[in-house]
């Protein structure tokens, strides 16, 4: 190649060099301009403080914040390796490690202050715990969506129960913050379907209304609907299921993103959380979908988030910002290994962040998401991720790009 075909190929170059930074400063510019701004944050990745005891955590299914901004989670202790936890053998296999208790409270400065939970008396612990609640008058709700063997079965339970069950949790249990028990709504292996108002089936999410005393349960894992209790006396309430019918237990089969729209709930229905304005936000998980309603089962509105998102899905829990008027809905995508930020009345999104991995700020199937009064978001992992994360609120700014990837501090 001779000597002018060498500076035309350099000139044609920086030519398309420049026009395709051109067109990335032009979108930049397109969105600054267009005054899209979202909550930003940065990982802070020495929350929490180390745990007494050589305590280690399993599977992280949980997060709840109370009203002091103390964070608590729920973990699967029996999700742990035998060798992350050779303090709990007999005698000790090592000096570490050893199995934390199931339920943990930390400060807001991160420090474990208290921790409780496991079988007891007069009451039916999870096989498999599944989410906590810590309700406005500070009692704690815990779900479960554990199996167990169907020979353990009582002898008058229905069908589902000859053989193994896939969820013998049928029951969510209610305690005080010390962990002292209160009430246990539902039984194991009692189970009647989607349409029982005694049990539950694999209960995912619980949410109490401040102004009704009204429990809002995802219910979930083996039923496919939203039921609702009186908070104090555990009496039913109504139920309802995709677009506010009545739920329906057939099976649906795999989801298929060019499928018409399932008009059932999938398993697991991951979450139902109800905004100040009386929304109620139900997560239909591996429909990778948000379904909006009237707390009275009313049905609003839906938005489908990363469609072609398979398997475990998409829509795993949600949280709302903590201004005045709830702008924004915090969505865990524990498949995609990101946290969408979503305005809360159009349903769009506006940035997102995260990305798989195991550092300060990736995430590894990010299950649960709370918040506190400070704007804070603090995360759980479940699988191998087993751990608790928080993202420091820095106020609202313009969202330079959609994908904001890893929060990690700037300083």
């Amino acid at each position: 190649m001779n000597r002018n075909a060498w500076i035309g190929l350099t000139i044609f170059s920086l030519v398309v060099a420049l026009g395709f930074g051109s067109v990335a400063l032009e979108k930049k510019a397109a969105v600054q301009a267009a005054g899209v701004q979202a909550p930003m944050f940065e990982v802070d990745p020495m929350w929490p403080k180390p745990m007494p005891n050589h305590w280690v955590i399993g599977m992280a299914i949980g997060v709840s914040v109370d009203a002091e901004d103390n964070v608590w989670i729920i973990h699967r202790g029996g999700s742990l390796e035998p060798k992350e936890k050779y303090g709990d053998t007999n005698p000790p296999g090592a000096e570490c490690c050893m199995t934390a208790p199931p339920v943990l409270e930390f400060d807001k400065a991160g420090n474990l202050i208290g921790h409780w939970g496991g079988p007891g008396e007069g009451y039916d612990w999870p096989n498999s715990n599944h989410g906590i609640t810590v309700d406005y008058k500070g009692n704690v709700w815990i779900g479960g969506n554990g199996a167990g063997p169907r020979q353990a079965a009582p002898a008058n339970a229905d069908s589902e129960t000859a053989g193994v069950s896939r969820y013998a949790d049928n029951q969510i249990l209610k305690f005080t913050k010390d962990g002292k028990f209160l009430m246990q709504i539902g039984h194991p292996y009692k189970s009647k379907g989607s349409n029982d108002t005694e049990n539950l089936k694999g209960a995912a999410k619980m949410f109490v209304d401040p102004k009704t005393n009204e429990l809002y349960v995802a219910d979930g894992y083996g039923n496919h609907r939203v039921i609702v209790f009186d908070a104090d006396s555990g009496k039913y309430k109504r139920h309802w299921g995709a677009y506010g019918h009545k739920p329906d237990d057939t099976d649906l089969g795999k989801y298929d993103p060019d499928a018409p729209i399932a008009q059932q709930f999938r398993n697991p229905v991951h979450c139902a959380q109800l905004a100040d304005d009386n929304l109620l936000y139900v997560c239909d998980r591996v429909n990778d979908r948000i379904q909006v309603f009237k707390p009275d089962g009313t049905f609003i509105k839906e938005q489908i988030i990363e469609k072609r998102t398979l398997g475990d899905g998409s829509v795993w829990d949600i949280a709302f910002s903590h201004d005045p008027g709830q702008k924004y809905i915090y969505l865990s995508d524990g498949a995609n290994e990101k946290i969408h930020i979503l305005l809360r009345d159009t349903l769009q999104e506006v940035a997102n962040f995260g990305d798989g991995g195991r550092q300060p700020g990736q995430f590894y199937a990010v299950h649960s998401i709370a918040t506190d009064s400070k704007g804070n978001v603090y995360t759980t992992e479940t699988y191998r991720g087993q751990r608790l994360q928080k993202f420091v609120y820095k106020g609202i700014g313009p969202v330079t790009k959609t994908d904001e990837g890893v929060l990690w501090p700037k300083k």
